[in-house]
């Protein structure tokens, strides 16, 4: 059970956003990552990530479908020939396209990704 997982299952992502913050502090990557719900064989997954200022996520392919959810700070989701600015509470899905992601301050954002059965797509 993660540290951050209450007694009746719900999980306190404000917490989590800041352990992960303190994590992405001291990592010479200046990001951090945990799942949050799923494991590598479910079909929905959740990832909390931290990234600080000015770091990124290179531009990588999208799955099937994916939200990004800004739990802390602001970040800036780069698509092909455009961008979307997010702010805490903020949430946008992502396009079906090659992408990155942007911290234009210190950040996490939970990232819910649905992907393709095995042996399908």
């Amino acid at each position: 059970m993660s540290e951050h997982a209450r007694p009746n299952g719900t999980i306190d992502l404000k917490s989590l956003a800041d352990d992960l913050l303190g994590k992405a502090r001291e990592a010479h990557a200046h990001r951090a990552a945990t799942t949050v719900y799923g494991d590598r064989d479910s079909l929905l997954r959740q990832t909390a990530l931290a990234l600080l200022k000015d770091s990124e996520l290179a531009e990588h392919d999208s799955p099937p479908e994916a939200t990004l959810h800004v739990l802390a700070g602001r970040v800036r989701l780069n698509g092909q020939g455009r961008g979307w600015e997010l702010a805490s509470g903020e949430i946008v899905p992502i396009p079906p396209e090659r992408h990155s992601v942007t911290a234009l301050e210190d950040s996490v954002f939970l990232l819910s990704v649905r992907r393709e059965p095995a042996g399908e797509g």
